[in-house]
């Protein structure tokens, strides 16, 4: 059974950006989907009123 989420894009001044909701199995393959969104700056994945985790934006690789 699938669970509703949501991915925040959180701003350097800790403001949520924007939003993306998706339906994932469990909070595990919820956090793999959402590391997608990471090219763009920090995430935060939630689960209704839970915050499952936190992912780090993606270090592009050093010139």
């Amino acid at each position: 059974m699938t669970q509703q989420y949501r991915a925040y894009l959180v701003g350097e001044n800790g403001v949520f950006q924007s939003a993306e909701a998706f339906e994932a199995e469990s909070d595990a393959s919820a956090l793999d989907f959402a590391r997608q969104f990471t090219r763009r700056g920090d995430v935060e994945v939630w689960q209704l009123g839970r915050k499952v985790g936190v992912l780090k934006a993606a270090q592009s690789p050093a010139a």
